[in-house]
Parts: C-alpha cells; structure tokens; sequence
C-alpha cells in the first residue's frame, strides 16, 4: 500500500509535536514491517523551502529527506481545478490540492495529514475514506497486522461518583474549563449524572462522555430552545493515546440508543470550534447541525424523533440526519445478505453476547461500517437497504443496515482504503478475499432485531425460496411481510 504523507507531518507543531512524533513513529515502524511505502509529494518539499523559520525548516527538511518523493505526480490544470470545484489563491491552497489529486487520480492509496482544511476538502472530493488523521493511519496498520484478533473496543456507563477525579485524564478539562472540579462535583455527582467511559487498562479512562437528559432546555444565546426532552452530551472527550480506534462512534451510538429507548427528541453538545475541531467533523458525519452559539461556544443539535417523520431528503441522507429511522419505500432495493459465523463475529461483536442486544452497560461496535463477498449481482445502490442473514449455525436475519457505497475491486491495497475507518479486517482477510473480485459494501447500521428472523419463517411466509448462499433482493411486499412481523417502527414508507 502507498501512503502519501502531507507538509504538516514534518513541521514540529508547538502543541503537539510529542504526540505527532510517537504516532509518525509507530506509522514508520508498522510500515517498514509489513512493506507499505511512505511517499512525500515533491510539492510538500517546496512548501517546506519557502519557511522562512531557517531552523524549523532544516528540522522539517531533515526529517522529508528520509522518503521518497512520489514520481511525476499528476499535473491539476486549470480546467480540471474548476471542475473539482478548488480554488487556490494561496501557495499553501496549491500544496494542498496537489496532494489531493494525486490521491484522487488513485497514483496513492492513503493520504495521512493532520490538516483539517484537507480533511474538508476530501469530504467534498469524495474521499474521506482514504484521508486519515496520522493517529488514525497508525491505527490502521496496528489493526491490519494485529497477529492476534483485535476487539473492538466497549464502553461503559457508570455514575459519575464512581469515576477519580484526581485521575490525570481529567487535567486537560480543567485547564480548559474553570470550575471543572466543582461543576464535575456540585452538577455531576450530586445530581447522579452518568457517564459513557473507555477504560484502556486497569481503573485508568482514556475517554468520557457525560450525559444529562432536559426538557425543553434554551441552548443558544439568543434563547433558542429544543422543544420536548432531550439530551445533551455536557462532557465529550477521547484521550489522545486513544484516538483512531472509533471510540467517539461509540459514544454517539451510546447517545442514540438510549435516546431511541428513552423517546427523547433531540441530542446536542457544545464546543469550541477552534480547538475541538476533530469532533464537529465527527458529529456533522452522524446527523448533528450548527444550531448557534451559546457563552463563546458553538452549539450543535441532532433531530431524534420518536416516529420518523416524512422528509424528502434522499435515502441515505434522510439515514443520517434521522438516524435510527430509515427510508423503506418501493422504490428502494431491499436485500438479504449472507454471512458466515466468523465475519458476523467480526461486523457485530456486540450482539455475540445475548441477551442485553441493546444495554446500556456497555457499548461495542461501530455504525459504518463494512462488508466483503464475492457476490456478483448488480444493482445495489446508496439508501438500499441490507439484511444481514447469519448462515451455518443460526440461519437468521439479525441486522439492517442502510448502504452508503459499492464498489467492485481485485486490489488489496485499494480495498484497505475503502474499509480502513470501519469494522476490523485483517490483512490477511482483506487479501485473501481479493484474490477473487471482491464487492465492499460500505452502510451504516440501523438497527439489530431483538428476535432474529429465522430461515424457516422466511421460507414459510414466501420471503425466500431455497437456501441463502447468495445476495438476493427481494420485494416490497416481502419486506414489508417482515416490518409487519417483527414491529420495526422506525422506517417510513413514504416523503
């Protein structure tokens, strides 16, 4: 696999520059290890020249000369720069979209940098899946070679009384929020809040969502309200040893689970954009919207109704912004999909531990996700829905997913990209799969059914006719066969 690495990965950030090295390192010794090659762009080295800081420069310069340049990368002409929709009135904004259409033109298979502008734009371009934070990119490389099954991690919910306040995790909070302690104390532990928590070792959090449920809380400066209950993640941090292992999903799926149980209409958070600027991209990929500002903080609300109301957004749009309600009409593809026993353990471990399908006491797994097979059918498409069939042992529909994208590839290394920020797969999985071509369908979780749908109702009721080896659509009125049998209330029918 090819890594293209950004300008920023040299240059010494004053903030961070600890951090930065340690994961840059791991990337460096997990790549050597397992044969993927890290590349800089020739214009990251002119970016690096044009420092007027001489000693930052020859640090940074230092540092680029121990990787090869990427070759003739491809020229952006202006036509094409227009195309794309960049502009670049700036040499910094030229860096930056070189480095992207080179990644866009597939001359590399991952782009890591620390850039947040970049990560933006690879939103718009299209190609946030193969852009990754470097913490992000050395967890990758840690999960693919993993030479033992690596678990997706679970959290916790815990009374708030019952975490260490004198733990060192809490220090960055304090020196960011005054008051912290008495707050965490006065507010928190009195009042018998909760909190989501992630444990990476004994007794020690590396990251913390506190939670509070409100009604009808004013959350703006100019007394904006949400009306009805809602929730508000007061408390929202990932420990930065931590990060890349999807534990902020985890958070968010924990927020939405237990809004879903506990009818509550809207979840929100605050933030300081500036410095939080990781986690308003993370929410605004799960449904959450800029709702205001609120004592020098921007304010963000996901809607989550009790029904799913009618909205004419597209399938997959409507997902995300009502998650966990979910678009089912006629002209939507339905599908059942096949998976053995050992993938399903991989795609949803938290549902291998029944009973406690929806417990609040812990958490596992994550919402986008990521599924491989050798299936040949054709059609499958964005907003088409998805129904995990787990064959062999069970022989029952436990799962609907909503899909996102499909694509049909025989490249491991243009695999690993695709499925590098969802479920766990190993390298070895992902090649030995690719020596065939290999369809990845990239969806979003919905929801798991509490009573799996088994192969002889759906045999008895007409749904399917022989054995499941295969994806197979099927029809509405099958479908809807199965909404009416197991109660499923959050798909809607109609705009």
């Amino acid at each position: 696999m090819r890594v293209l690495l950004d300008t920023n990965i040299f240059i010494p950030l004053e903030d961070s520059s600890k951090v930065l090295d340690e994961s840059l390192g791991n990337l460096v010794k997990l790549s050597n290890q397992h044969g993927h090659h890290l590349l800089v762009h020739p214009a990251s080295k002119e970016d690096i020249e044009r420092d007027s800081d001489v000693q930052r420069r020859n640090i940074s310069l230092s540092r680029i000369y121990k990787y090869p340049l990427l070759e003739e990368p491809p020229v952006l002409s202006a036509n094409e720069l227009s195309k794309l929709g960049l502009s670049q009135t700036k040499d910094n904004d030229r860096v930056d979209n070189l480095i992207l259409y080179a990644l866009l033109r597939d001359t590399v298979d991952l782009l890591v940098t620390e850039d947040r502008g970049m990560h933006k734009k690879a939103i718009r371009l299209g190609l946030t899946d193969r852009v990754h934070y470097i913490q992000q990119a050395a967890e990758l490389l840690r999960k693919l070679h993993s030479k033992e099954a690596v678990a997706l991690p679970s959290i916790r919910d815990l009374p708030t009384h019952n975490l260490d306040l004198n733990d060192s995790f809490f220090d960055s909070l304090r020196e960011g929020y005054p008051g912290f302690d008495k707050w965490f104390t006065e507010k928190c532990c009195r009042e018998g809040r909760h909190a989501w928590t992630y444990f990476d070792g004994p007794g020690h959090p590396r990251a913390i969502c506190i939670y509070n449920e409100e009604e009808s809380p004013i959350v703006t400066d100019d007394n904006r309200a949400l009306p009805g209950r809602s929730l508000k993640l007061c408390t929202f941090k990932v420990g930065e040893e931590v990060r890349g292992r999807k534990i902020g999903e985890l958070f968010l799926k924990a927020a939405f689970q237990y809004s879903t149980k506990n009818c509550i209409e809207h979840i929100y958070l605050t933030m300081k954009s500036d410095k939080q600027a990781y986690l308003q991209d993370m929410v605004k990929e799960y449904g959450f919207c800029h709702f205001g500002g609120h004592n020098g903080d921007q304010v963000f609300v996901k809607a989550h109704p009790v029904q799913p109301p009618k909205d004419s957004r597209t399938p997959l749009d409507y997902h995300v912004h009502f998650f966990p309600h979910f678009k089912c009409g006629s002209e939507i593809g339905k599908y059942i999909v096949p998976i053995q026993p050992k993938f399903h353990a991989v795609l949803f471990p938290e549902i291998q531990r029944q009973p406690g399908l929806f417990s609040h006491s812990a958490v596992g797994n994550a919402i986008k996700q990521a599924y491989l097979c050798h299936a040949r059918i054709k059609g499958l498409a964005a907003g088409d829905i998805v129904m995990f069939y787990r064959s062999h042992d069970l022989k029952a529909i436990t799962s609907i997913g909503v899909i996102e994208s499909v694509h049909d590839l025989a490249d491991t290394d243009k695999i690993v990209p695709l499925v590098s920020k969802r479920t766990v797969y190993s390298f070895d999985d992902i090649s030995e799969m690719a020596e065939k071509r290999t369809k990845i369908i990239l969806f979003r979780l919905a929801m798991h059914f509490e009573q799996p749908v088994t192969y002889q109702w759906l045999q008895s009721e007409g749904v399917i006719n022989g054995q499941i080896q295969t994806i197979r659509k099927i029809s509405d009125v099958s479908f809807r066969r199965i909404v009416d049998e197991r109660g499923i209330t959050n798909c809607v029918y109609a705009d």
